[in-house]
This record gives C-alpha cells, sequence and structure tokens, in this order.
C-alpha cells in the first residue's frame, strides 16, 4: 500500500498545526509582554455570547492544534521507524526524540495547567475575582513557558529531521 499522500496530508497537518500553535502563543506575548494584574472585562451582556463563542472557537483552534501536532509527529516517527528510539533518546533519532519529548511537556502543560486555569479567567466557568486574577497568573507564567520551550522544541525537531546529529 503506498502511504505517500497520508505521509503528505501528516506533514503539512503536522507544519499547519505547528504554525498556529506556536504562533498563538508568539502573538499573546507580542500582545501581552508583561503580566498585569488585570483581568479582562466581562462584555456588555448583548454582546457577551458572541465573545464567549469567538473565545472558545479561538481558544478551542489552538488547543486541538496541539494535538494534531503531537498525533502526527508520532505518526511520521512509526513510519520512519524512528518513534521508539527518539522517544528512548537513542542514537541518531535523540535529537528529533528529545523535540517531541518537549513538545509532548508543551502539550501537557496547555491542556492541564494553561486551559483549566484559563476557563476560569475568561468566564467560561463561574470563579471569584480572586480566584480569576490567581489564575491569571498562572496562565500568562504556562504561556511564557510554553513560548520558551517552543524556541528550543522547534530547533531540536528540525534539526532532528534534517540529519543534524547533536549527540553521538
Amino acid at each position: 500500500m503506498d502511504f505517500g499522500a497520508l505521509d503528505l496530508a501528516a506533514r503539512f497537518l503536522h507544519v499547519a498545526g505547528v504554525i498556529i500553535w506556536v504562533g498563538h502563543n508568539w502573538v499573546n506575548v507580542v500582545q501581552t509582554p508583561v503580566f498585569r494584574r488585570v483581568l479582562p472585562a466581562d462584555p456588555p451582556e448583548n454582546v457577551r455570547a458572541v465573545f464567549i463563542g469567538a473565545s472558545k472557537r479561538e481558544h478551542g483552534i489552538f488547543r486541538h492544534a496541539s494535538l494534531i501536532v503531537l498525533a502526527t509527529g508520532v505518526y511520521m516517527l512509526w513510519r520512519r521507524g524512528d518513534l521508539f528510539d527518539a522517544l528512548a533518546l537513542s542514537g541518531p533519532s535523540a535529537t528529533i526524540g528529545l523535540g517531541a519529548w518537549l513538545g509532548t511537556l508543551m502539550v501537557m502543560n496547555l491542556w492541564f495547567v494553561l486551559w483549566p486555569h484559563q476557563k476560569k479567567v475568561l468566564g467560561f466557568i463561574p470563579a471569584s475575582t480572586e480566584e480569576r486574577l490567581r489564575c491569571s497568573r498562572i496562565t500568562f507564567l504556562s504561556s511564557r513557558t510554553n513560548t520558551v520551550l517552543s524556541v528550543a522544541t522547534l530547533l531540536l525537531m528540525l534539526s532532528g529531521a534534517h540529519g543534524v546529529l547533536l549527540f553521538g
């Protein structure tokens, strides 16, 4: 069976997902370069549904892009026969494997730290003002962590995919 089209689709989805996911992180850094202890203003009641819908869509797209990046990355490593060596950080696959582990850490940070707190900050789930302020700091730091890790992850994954050996 020829997997050429599936491999091409996986690579396209992987790159598009990286652009969406990492791009969202970097846009966030540009828009909010430093932490401000301010909550987003609650929108007027007549635009609340539109705001909530747009926010859920935006955050949903970038969150799910992270899962697409992870799934297509695992698939591509598996198809190359490098999955187990990469995850074990073994031989020439160690470089891309380290990038894959950092990417996995970023996905876990996004889904298990950032997102549960972000839902409170944006008002998707009820929370007191104090709780929303506490959560806003956590989301800020979590987002910045992913942004910093994205630089190392991209460098490791690009160098691993293009044959640069960083480990003997």
